[in-house]
């Protein structure tokens, strides 16, 4: 059967003109190359775009590691405060409205009323820098306030923002204390 086909190929081949046949082998070979392309520069090539983004990506995070890095060695190198002037420290903090502190020994319970995410953020960075408090229980509801409660009357606007209701409890570092037992 594969020989009757080939025979048969071969004679419209050569019934073909000189012309018909060299029409046939330019469109062979500009398949052969479309087809070349296609499957083997056409991926390498798409690679290649993509390349310089995931670059970029992967050198943003890099970064992003390498500030992390140098944040935790920072906190690693400090002198513990004692529990005195970490809770002077934390006191000195500015507290924005709705969050109460409750000192309690070595923990501070601290309680949030309608407090936008991003304050408590800021807030509780500070808190783990300034005074080297950490949290250690968190019991938080999200609600929803007014944002223009929390923003100057320039940009207020009646958007909500998300807020936390609830309560945390903050460990004071254990350092020696001053004139403590």
């Amino acid at each position: 059967m594969m020989a009757n086909l080939r025979s048969a190929m071969q004679q419209r081949w050569l019934a073909l003109s000189a012309r018909e046949q060299r029409g046939l082998q330019v469109v062979g070979v500009l398949l052969l190359v479309w087809l070349a392309w296609q499957v083997l520069i056409a991926p390498a090539q798409n690679k290649l775009r993509q390349a310089e983004s995931q670059r970029q990506i992967v050198a943003q995070q890099l970064t992003h590691m390498q500030a992390l890095q140098a944040q935790a060695q920072a906190l690693q190198q400090r002198t513990p405060m004692s529990r005195d002037s970490a809770l002077r420290a934390l006191q000195g903090v500015a507290s924005p409205s709705g969050i109460q502190l409750n000192p309690q020994g070595e923990r501070v319970v601290v309680t949030l009323k309608a407090v936008p995410a991003q304050v408590l953020s800021q807030w509780l960075a500070q808190a783990r820098t300034q005074a080297q408090a950490l949290p250690s229980e968190v019991h938080l509801t999200r609600s929803s306030t007014n944002a223009a409660a929390s923003t100057p009357a320039s940009t207020t606007s009646n958007q909500t923002s998300p807020a936390w209701d609830g309560s945390l409890v903050l460990v004071l570092p254990r350092g020696t204390q001053v004139g403590g037992s």
